[in-house]
């Protein structure tokens, strides 16, 4: 036999142990922990720990141990019972501007989180938590973009100096009349050139009126754009409250699937998830107010609001200066007079907006209006829950423009509780559309764990079936393929610890399915070893025509699956996708493990033996 390179001996060991020390974090499990985060996202203080240490020897509940990790303060526990106990005395501790959530934290040692090894990232099924179904409430979003194009078309023509004689909205479309012919056909050309996604009729009941309507393709636009930014918007969400591993995605046209694995306690997740809280900063209007709220009626170009202390009316104009989507930046904070309050930091067109306005209007009032979606839910007669949605619209504040301002200023007449939810939704950003919450699961850690046992049995039954079968048909051979199969095991468990990738019940079927391509190479390895026997070649020769003219076939069969595992992933949903992760990194691993381990293995067995006459692969 030809000498194998001892530098392909160097790089299994070295693949060997590399595997075994980011494979390990996996065997010591998990613990019931708290973990604690700014509820406004910022750092946590440097003084941190004692508090939290004061709180629980206060309340008598031991603990293993307390550090930062990750950025948020981890406090772990021997029992379940002293994390849910831990649990309420920190909540009460340290009050509303905390977020304190149960989870599982991993018993890894400090020696091996310091080389970066780190167990599976567990998929819901296999670790507990909760999994949500929202539904984007697409019809919103285009009567919005209707509402739009109701004042700003408007708008536009006046600046173009063409006259109409009236506007309205009929259903879905904007119904616009004119004076004359030359104003009707100087607008429908003006609408025509720059809105290009509108579509444009006459009118059948008067020659002089336009219809502008948003095109299917424009709506079709408008609604996977709104469901795409709340796909973003749910995320930052998610991010702020420090759950581990999230899965938040797309299912279908417009539902959004967010699933937190070891998540306990989910109140504050779907408080957070659903809310749509946000704020527009609007002029008054000059009009009376106490007149249209008698009548009903808001004039032409105007709004009725009530303010939130003591309902007094008030009318805005429906032009908005600024919005919540142009905030990039808010902070809880206390204003002169020690009140509540949001520091709010806009972005470059918003601040070019507000000093635009404030320029032009100091000593004019200014109001800002909160907005959200509340969701209740109550029983019918059969028990039936049913959901009812009420828009809160307040006007919290209204003062005058005392001077110019742009990027920052602060937002007062809040709450305390209501400044740091406020502060924190306007950071992760606004819901481009409300969500409902149509589907709710809990996964409890012991139903998780179940899974994990079961999966784990199910992928040592198959290994010890392989093994089984082929000891006893290659002999010799197949301990080595069975130790070429425990290498690949072995790289792949390491692999998904370092990259993170979230492991679910599709991701065992991967690593089962895993074993048998694996060992297929094997069996194509000895079948052409066992050929070239027949064919009266010496057994050193068979070894290395076998390994050496099945690789060809080995390489196309896993290329041509490795292609099927690309497609899966591209176009399968998270459990299909971790499938496909965990398949790729399995043939690629067969293919190192099968060529190169067992050829290894091969060679320190049989290399030595000069005068062999067979081989025990009969």
């Amino acid at each position: 036999m030809r000498p194998y390179a001892t530098w392909k001996y160097v790089t299994l060991l070295l693949v060997l142990l590399l595997s075994g020390l980011y494979a390990a974090p996996n065997l010591f499990g998990e613990q019931p922990a708290v973990q604690i985060s700014r509820d406004s996202g910022d750092p946590l203080p440097s003084d941190f720990g004692p508090e939290v240490v004061a709180a629980l020897k206060e309340a008598s509940i031991p603990m293993e141990s307390a550090a930062m990790e990750n950025g948020q303060w981890v406090v772990r526990f021997k029992a379940e019972e002293d994390q849910l106990q831990a649990n309420d005395a920190l909540k009460k501790a340290l009050g509303n501007s905390y977020v304190v959530a149960l989870n599982l934290a991993p018993r890894t040692p400090g020696w091996l989180r310091q080389i970066g090894a780190k167990p599976m990232a567990l998929g819901l099924d296999l670790r507990g938590g909760v999994h949500f179904l929202l539904e984007v409430d697409v019809d919103e979003v285009r009567k919005k973009a209707i509402e739009n194009y109701v004042t700003e078309i408007p708008a536009q023509l006046r600046k173009e100096n063409i006259r109409y004689s009236g506007r309205r909205q009929d259903g879905g479309d904007v119904v616009l009349d004119f004076p004359d012919q030359e104003k009707f056909d100087a607008a429908r050309k003006f609408i025509a050139g720059e809105y290009r996604e509108l579509q444009l009729a006459n009118s059948p009941n008067n020659a002089l009126s336009l219809r502008v309507r948003i095109t299917d393709a424009e709506a079709k636009r408008i609604q996977d754009f709104a469901v795409q930014q709340n796909l973003i918007t749910l995320r930052n969400r998610v991010n702020q409250l420090g759950v581990a591993e999230p899965v938040v995605q797309r299912q279908g046209v417009n539902r959004i699937v967010v699933q937190l694995p070891g998540v306990q306690d989910t109140t504050r997740v779907k408080d957070l998830l659903g809310a749509t809280a946000t704020l527009e900063y609007r002029a008054v209007a000059e009009d009376d107010a106490s007149l249209a709220a008698s009548s009903g009626v808001a004039p032409v170009g105007t709004e009725l609001y009530f303010t939130r202390e003591g309902r007094r009316p008030v009318l805005l104009k429906k032009e908005i200066i600024v919005t919540g989507s142009q905030i990039v930046d808010a902070q809880p904070t206390v204003d002169e007079n020690h009140q509540p309050a949001v520091s709010v930091t806009l972005d470059g067109q918003g601040a070019k907006k507000m000093f635009e306005f404030t320029t032009n209007s100091v000593g004019k009032p200014m109001a800002v209006l909160f907005r959200e979606r509340q969701v209740t839910t109550t029983y019918n007669a059969k028990g039936e829950p049913v959901r009812e949605h009420r828009d809160v619209q307040e006007i919290i504040s209204v003062a005058s423009i005392r001077g110019v301002f742009g990027k920052r200023f602060q937002t007062t007449g809040l709450e305390s509780k209501e400044a740091h939810d406020l502060a924190l939704l306007i950071k992760a950003g606004a819901l481009a559309a409300p969500v409902d919450i149509v589907e709710e699961r809990t996964v409890g850690p012991s139903l998780g764990a179940d899974n994990i046992r079961r999966g784990f049995q199910a992928a040592m039954l198959g290994l010890a079936m392989v093994a089984a079968f082929m000891v006893f048909y290659y002999r010799v051979f197949g301990v080595f393929a069975i130790m070429a199969l425990t290498l690949n095991l072995l790289i792949l468990v390491a692999g998904l610890s370092i990259m993170q990738a979230t492991l679910s019940m599709p991701g065992i079927a991967g690593i089962v399915l895993t074993m048998g391509i694996a060992v297929d190479a094997n069996v194509l390895i000895y079948e052409r070893i066992r050929e070239e026997l027949r064919n009266g070649m010496k057994p050193h020769a068979a070894i290395e025509a076998g390994y050496d003219r099945a690789f060809l076939t080995i390489a196309d069969a896993n290329v041509t699956t490795l292609v099927a595992t690309v497609v899966l992933f591209v176009f399968g949903s998270g459990p299909v996708k971790g499938f496909a992760v965990t398949l790729t990194l399995g043939i690629l691993a067969s293919q190192f493990t099968a060529i190169v381990g067992s050829r290894a293995l091969s060679h320190l067995v049989f290399a030595r033996r000069s005068r062999m006459t067979d081989l025990p692969i009969w």
